[in-house]
């Protein structure tokens, strides 16, 4: 991945149009349209540059994914969640300064970003510049206490990436045994739970906010990971069962985590 760092682009005109609609009066309106009405363009790419080569293929703006990723931990998203908002969410496009038509990103591109930040060094880079705009504009005191440690905002989202590749990698085992041999799994499972569980992807509903219930859910995803490849591997279920990809990975990732 390259960048050439450019300015952003102005909020496009239709969709500053349908914010300004939509918010009228006294309604307030979301956190992305504030921040890029407030501070503008708040992370210039150039910020970043030193974590990206300047040959190879063009890759997205370092600064809107250093917004992205911020408004990703204060709406609690996980990558896949927070590509989606690009793409589907209006007071987003507006922050980033993208047209309706723009397709975004694959949720990949905020996981190599992060990984780009830290290897390089500039995790503290994001919160420097926020504090040195907000410090300009008068809203918080050149010597308060407001400086914090932002690497708490890279590693909040890995572990919410995490807690999602735990689910589903539940989630997918369960599924590919139900395909491969539904008369096992209602013979060892209570099949009624499990479905309430597992039915839709993790991706599809808002994760826990608190960090008390998320690693309750993490604890849940274990057990019940745990209680598959128990179920899996005792004796007189059938063999080839281990074999199925999607049991392999779920016994790699609770292995790793």
């Amino acid at each position: 991945m390259s960048v050439q760092p450019q300015p952003w682009p102005q909020p496009d005109p239709q969709i500053a149009a349908a914010i300004r609609a939509m918010y009228r009066g006294k309604r307030e309106a979301p956190l992305a349209v504030q921040v890029r009405d407030r501070l503008g363009e708040l992370f210039p790419d150039a910020a970043f540059a030193d974590a990206f080569g300047r040959a190879g293929k063009p890759g997205w703006s370092p600064g809107r994914l250093a917004l992205v990723t911020v408004l990703q931990k204060a709406a609690n998203l996980t990558d896949r969640q927070a590509a989606d908002e690009v793409r589907e969410n209006l007071a987003w496009k507006y922050a980033l300064g993208l047209s309706l038509e723009d397709p975004g990103f694959d949720h990949s591109v905020l996981s190599e970003f992060r990984s780009r930040v830290v290897t390089h060094g500039l995790e503290e880079r994001a919160l420097d510049l926020l504090l040195e705009r907000l410090r300009e504009l008068g809203l918080v005191d050149a010597g308060g206490s407001q400086r914090t440690d932002s690497t708490h905002i890279v590693a909040a989202v890995r572990d919410l990436n995490r807690l999602q590749l735990a689910g589903e990698s539940v989630r997918a085992a369960l599924n590919a045994l139900a395909a491969a041999c539904p008369d096992w799994v209602e013979q060892v499972l209570v099949v009624e739970d499990w479905s309430r569980r597992y039915a839709d992807r993790i991706d599809t509903w808002r994760l826990p906010t608190s960090k008390a219930k998320q690693d309750a859910l993490a604890l849940d995803y274990a057990k019940d990971g745990y209680t598959l490849l128990h179920a899996v591997y005792a004796h007189g279920s059938p063999a080839w069962l281990r074999e199925l990809p999607a049991v392999q990975s779920l016994r790699i990732v609770l292995v790793q985590n």
